[in-house]
């Protein structure tokens, strides 16, 4: 994307301000900037939200799908669905973002990846919350690039029940069914989702065809049981039980040809649990929360290089209480036990204490207008590592001289621990290895729908594996290690979203990144610039189209601008959904309408043009 378009996006941005966005900021609210409840627009923090009515509108299959949409995230996959999938948040990769489903852990401590996004389906989201910057200094560890927080549906009061079904292009099927009930006293919930799909091969030479190759399918199945009990006026318990069981057909490795062979396969196996239980008290005071988490972790790959399992399992307890003063002041503080565990080979755990304390406070009528100051601080304590003091400060004014005009900025300090296998590993483990630590800021323009904000981060003391060679320039193994000195990732966010006409809506982003490692070389597999559009048209009664793309700039498979180029193209979408009455809706999509040929990694195939149509009932 050249500098005349960028200019005149921003130029037609800015001539267009006086048109109001259909999305109300005033109705949303988040949890993830505070561990608490607040409007989204009374946070300082930097957050993206993604609706229900998003989601359901643009029938996302996965969360990767639905997180691309946003200003500031790129993603690569070494395949279709079900496969390795590498998120991009501000160019930090996914092993430095802490993922949460309904505030529980989904980073597995036994991969070198964090979050296992291949897995991630759209199951019953009510909405995907995505704080942005460095977070430690309110969530620990693993926050060095912001947090996802992923929160489901609950219960409404009364019987309800809803069932879908999807069928499409490579033999897919998507089936998804919920049942709930609430009255004054309790409510459960049961959600089951089915995903299966012959697919198409994950390794595929560039420019070879996948009809000439041997597809590689995936199935997902994924049970959500939530129930709670209010005991009292002041007091209620609530559980959450996650169940996600995946398998995927990926390609053998040669160990002929060192290659990965596209016509030899095995099923990699993977399940997942969350569970949580969490007590509530509210009184005159304070809120108290006090719970109790766990998530395991188990992949099976029984015909890789070296058949292998990894069973990784983190438990979580803790409280959190939250304390009102002055007008609309409060303070939030508690405290954390963590434990860590990577079974199986590796056979080692370690453990984490944490205090934290956010306080937050809005003050009216300072420089004309509303001011909101928050500032965090929080001391974790390891077992095996140097403990750690991390902080967060926020500033937020809302101008009244201006109406719609917002100014913020945000600072904050995090951390990586190393995970065990970085650590213990027989073969590529360093005992001796210490936590990265991340520095960033970001500065934030706002007025009505528009927002323009620079964002910069450095990372010290990286963890990498680096390879070792002999004197003839053979390579003799390797271990993981710190890299000495700062990696740096910068750049500028632009997001608008109007009303174009009374029946139609316009959603727009831009990002422009530079990530370079402590060389001053470009961090492989990030894009140079993203272009993202969605248009939705509400025109024609009980009948919604919608037409959305992305362009991806400049990006290279390795780093310092080496390997394939895997950029510079432009991706499509159409979706259509038809309200037949109150019960019952219809809808179809297309992906890659162009029928684009593309690869996020080179070697590894992207979808072509795919078809899918549903329908869905609801009482």
């Amino acid at each position: 994307m050249n500098k005349t378009i960028k200019l005149s996006l921003i130029t037609t941005l800015l001539l267009t301000l006086n048109i109001v966005a259909e999305e109300k900021i005033e109705d949303i609210t988040v949890t993830t900037a505070t561990k608490s409840k607040q409007k989204l627009q009374e946070t300082t923090s930097n957050i993206d939200v993604i609706t229900a009515q998003e989601i359901e509108e643009r029938h996302y299959t996965t969360v990767t799908e639905a997180l691309n949409s946003l200003a500031g995230i790129d993603f690569n996959s070494n395949g279709g669905i079900g496969h390795s999938t590498n998120i991009y948040l501000r160019g930090f990769d996914s092993k430095r973002i802490l993922v949460l489903i309904d505030g529980i852990r989904y980073n597995d401590v036994s991969s070198l990846s964090g979050a296992p996004f291949a897995h991630m389906m759209i199951s019953d989201i009510e909405q995907i919350e995505v704080i942005k910057g460095p977070q430690s200094g309110i969530w620990g560890a693993d926050a060095s690039a912001g947090v996802i927080n992923i929160i489901t549906k609950k219960a409404k009061k009364g019987v309800h029940f809803s069932a879908s079904q999807e069928f499409g292009s490579f033999d897919t099927t998507k089936s998804q069914a919920n049942i709930s009930y609430k009255n004054d006293k309790f409510y459960l919930k049961a959600t089951h989702s089915n995903i299966d799909t012959k697919g198409f091969s994950a390794v595929a030479p560039r420019g070879s065809k996948l009809e000439n190759l041997e597809d590689d399918g995936y199935n997902n199945k994924s049970t959500n049981l939530q129930a709670g009990f209010q005991i009292n006026e002041t007091n209620k318990i609530d559980f959450t039980h996650i169940i996600n069981d995946a398998s995927t057909q990926a390609d053998a490795y040669d160990m002929t040809s060192y290659s990965y062979n596209p016509n030899s396969q095995y099923d990699e196996k993977s399940k997942t649990k969350l569970s949580s239980v969490n007590f509530n008290h509210i009184d005159s005071f304070n809120e108290i929360d006090i719970f109790a988490k766990k998530s395991t972790f188990s992949r099976y790959y029984p015909q890789d290089i070296f058949s292998s399992n990894f069973d990784g399992e983190t438990k979580e307890y803790g409280f959190t209480s939250k304390v009102p003063y002055g007008k609309e002041n409060f303070v939030i503080w508690g405290g954390e036990y963590k434990s860590f565990e990577h079974k199986n080979s590796i056979n080692n755990s370690y453990n984490n204490k944490s205090l934290f304390i956010t306080n937050s406070n809005k003050f009216e009528g300072l420089i004309g207008g509303t001011t909101l100051f928050t500032q965090s601080l929080r001391q974790d304590n390891y077992n095996k590592f140097d403990n750690k003091t991390t902080g967060k400060i926020g500033l937020k004014h809302i101008h009244s001289a201006i109406k719609g005009l917002t100014t913020s900025a945000n600072y904050g300090t995090a951390y990586n621990v190393p995970t065990p296998y970085n650590l213990f590993d027989p073969n590529a483990g360093n005992k001796n290895l210490i936590a990265e630590e991340t520095k960033g800021y970001d500065v934030t323009i706002g007025y009505n729908d528009l927002k323009v904000t620079y964002f910069n981060n450095t990372i010290s003391d990286m963890i990498d594996y680096q390879s070792n060679y002999d004197a003839d320039g053979n390579w003799i193994g390797g271990k993981y290690q710190n890299i000495a000195g700062d990696s740096k990732l910068k750049g500028l966010e632009v997001a608008y979203q109007t009303e174009v006409t009374d029946d139609a809506l316009l959603s727009l982003n831009y990002t422009n990144l530079n990530a370079k490692d402590t060389k001053g070389q470009e961090l492989a597999r990030r894009a140079k610039e993203t272009f993202k559009f969605a248009i939705d048209y509400y025109g024609i009664e009980d009948l919604h189209l919608g037409l959305d793309g992305t362009y991806i700039g400049e990006r290279f498979d390795r780093a310092n601008k080496q390997g394939q180029q895997t950029g510079k193209y432009t991706i499509a979408n159409f979706t259509a959904d038809y309200e037949v009455d109150k019960h019952m809706s219809i809808y179809g999509k297309v992906d890659n309408i162009t029928d684009k040929y593309y690869q996020t990694v080179d070697g590894y195939a992207s979808s072509p043009r795919a078809v899918y149509a549903g329908m869905k009932l609801t009482y």
